[in-house]
């Protein structure tokens, strides 16, 4: 072998040697397959809307009886039962939007009234007030200009709280009624124009004896043998009353102590204070209600203002969409 031969022999090998090294011996791993992207999630879900209206099993409270009817005249009583019906049409509308999204709300996640095995319910204390007696043709056009109209949050009906006066702003979920899951997005406090109320709504006072505060007290499980002192403990995002606090060291839920001691009578927890005598504790406050959601009057004054059902909606349930169930 010539010397020319030998020095050119080795060249190729040398070289191998060297990719060898450089590439980590990957000329002797099988081929990798390449990652293939993550499939694309699949779009949300929207709620299907109903072609035609549906029926709707009420039970009437006040005669025991099961009834069928259409959905839109069971929501023509809801209206009459929950608003005045001479009220300007728009806010009958609004009113009709928010018992028409509560009962199917109510229907999709717990099938209704369970307990009475219908999917409402006449008795206000389990569903919605009812009047069918006091429906007009301001609440039939109220109920047909808004018909098949739900009140929508990310593809599925809202919670629809509602009061009689927000006393000038509305309140959370959470402060305006001890609202255990997370707060819903769309229940924000908002101002409310509420100054259309009666007196006795915009501003009251109500007194108290010492002993039906304690026996209030017993009913949401605090239990005291006398009453030095009552004050407020803590107030939420709109300034209404969260707890309460009892002899300097017990505290208790606020709604739960106006519901014990008689919500038409303890009307808000919008108060502006608390006072306790020898014998008695007087609140004074304002406002009507839990503060949550729609505000009744202030749905008044928005209508008599010009506003449309749909914008006194998202006056007070904020990033909704109204969305139409049936035709």
């Amino acid at each position: 072998m010539s010397k020319m031969w030998k020095k050119w022999f080795w060249l190729p090998v040398l070289l191998l040697a060297v990719a060898l090294v450089l590439g980590g011996c990957n000329l002797f791993k099988p081929p990798q397959p390449k990652p293939q992207p993550a499939p694309p999630s699949p779009p949300p879900q929207k709620q299907a809307v109903q072609g035609a209206e549906p029926d709707i099993t009420v039970y009437m409270h006040e005669t025991g009886e099961k009834k069928t009817m259409k959905m839109e005249d069971y929501i023509a009583g809801v209206v009459a039962g929950e608003m005045k019906n001479d009220w300007p049409v728009e806010a009958l509308a609004a009113q009709a939007i928010i018992a028409r999204t509560f009962t199917v709300e109510a229907i999709e996640t717990k099938g209704g009234v369970p307990a009475r095995g219908t999917q409402a319910s006449t008795d206000i204390k389990e569903f919605q007030a009812y009047n069918a007696a006091a429906v007009n043709d301001r609440v039939k056009q109220a109920v047909q200009m808004t018909r098949g109209m739900i009140i929508a949050y990310q593809g599925k009906p809202a919670k629809t709280w509602f009061h009689a006066s927000a006393g000038g702003v509305t309140a959370t979920a959470k402060e305006g009624l001890d609202y255990k899951d997370p707060e819903p997005p769309y229940i924000q406090s908002v101002q409310s124009p509420d100054d259309l109320a009666p007196p006795d709504v915009q501003n009251w006072t109500v007194t108290f004896s010492k002993e039906e505060v304690r026996a209030a007290l017993a009913k949401v499980g605090q239990r005291v043998d006398r009453i030095d002192s009552l004050e407020i403990g803590q107030k939420g995002p709109s300034g209404r009353t969260t707890a309460f606090v009892v002899n300097k060291n017990v505290q208790v839920s606020g709604p739960a102590l106006r519901v014990a001691l008689d919500s038409t009578k303890l009307k808000s927890l919008l108060l502006d204070k608390v006072e306790v005598s020898e014998d008695s504790i007087t609140f004074t406050g304002k406002g009507y209600g839990h503060g949550v959601g729609m505000s009744q009057w202030g749905a008044h004054k928005l209508a008599k203002e010009g506003k449309k059902p749909e914008e006194i909606i998202g006056h007070y349930y904020r990033g909704i969409t109204i969305e139409k169930r049936w035709q």
